[in-house]
Parts: C-alpha cells; structure tokens; sequence
C-alpha cells in the first residue's frame, strides 16, 4: 500500500509542478525515477519515452503508466497515471472556471507570453539530454539529423518518423554502441 501511495504521490507533484505538456515533465521524471527513487536507469527511461511517443497520450502519462506497472503492476500503473494526471484535472477546471474572466487582461496575457518561454528553454534542456544519452556515434547522429530534417520540412507522421527509426536500430543494431559521435 505504501509504494501505490508513493506512486500516486510522486507523480501527482510531478504532474502539479511541471506545466508546458509532458515533454516538459521530462526532466522532472528522470530526476524522480532515476535519481531519486532508482526505479529505472537513464537507458531504461529513454525505452519508456520512446515507447511512450509511439503509443496514444502524452508521453509523461504513459512513461508514469510504465513505471507504475513496473514497480506495482496494474494497480501501480493505474495509481501512477491517475497521480500524473489529477493535478491537470484539478488545475484544468479551475482555470476553465476563472479563464474567461480574465483572458483579456494585459498583465495575465503577459504571463502566458513568459510562461511560454520557460517551457520552450525547459523542452531545450530535454532535447540536450535526450541528445547526449541517446546519440552515441556517428551513425546515430545522422539519423537524429535525418530525423529532425523530416520532422522539420517533410510532412510527415512523427508515428513513421519513430517507426523508421526502429526499423533502422534492428538493421544497425550499432546505432545504440558507444563510439565517436
């Protein structure tokens, strides 16, 4: 009972504290999962994210669906996702209550535009981490590039994008080797 607890407590302070959507928790759970609770491993999480990208949801949601599994099953999935996502329904329908009122004042929209910001240097430092924990040679590097090219200028499905890039780990099982990148 004490570990569905800390599930659903963890991942409901992640899911109060980080705003921006789930790429944004990210840092937050590595923290959590990695650091502080030794749930899983650097290598292990990036599984989950990538899973979690390839599978309906946000990405935190599903990565807290994953970790509460494995630590408790299905009760600890089921009490990890409903951790994650509370505090948005809480937040959501009191924002959704008071939003209206106070959409057009300057100061708030000025706090959004701020808002707004801090999440995109939050989604910067995600990006740099998953960088360098994931591209680990040359090879795995061109396919990052290719990837973020065709994300960026290819209309595209990011679900074909994921599966390409799975095709290529199982045709160059070296893409995941340490070497010079």
């Amino acid at each position: 009972m004490r570990l569905l607890w800390n599930l659903f407590w963890i991942f409901a302070r992640i899911g109060v504290f980080t705003f921006g959507g789930g790429l944004t928790m990210l840092p937050m759970l590595q923290a959590e999962i990695v650091e502080k609770n030794h749930w899983a491993d650097d290598d292990e999480l990036l599984n989950y994210y990538a899973i979690g990208q390839c599978t309906p949801g946000v990405i935190a949601v599903n990565t807290a669906t994953f970790i509460g599994y494995k630590q408790a099953g299905i009760k600890g999935g089921i009490v990890a996702t409903l951790g994650m996502i509370f505090p948005s329904l809480v937040i959501i329908s009191i924002i959704a209550g008071v939003l209206t009122t106070f959409a057009d004042n300057v100061t708030v929209q000025h706090a959004f535009a701020a808002v707004r910001v801090a999440v995109g240097a939050m989604v910067v430092n995600t990006v740099v981490k998953m960088w360098k924990s994931s591209v680990k040679n040359q090879m795995a590097m061109v396919l990052a590039i290719i990837a973020f090219l065709a994300s960026m200028f290819l209309p595209i499905s990011p679900i074909a994008i994921v599966l390409l890039g799975a095709v290529c780990g199982l045709v160059f099982p070296s893409l995941g080797k340490e070497g010079k990148a």
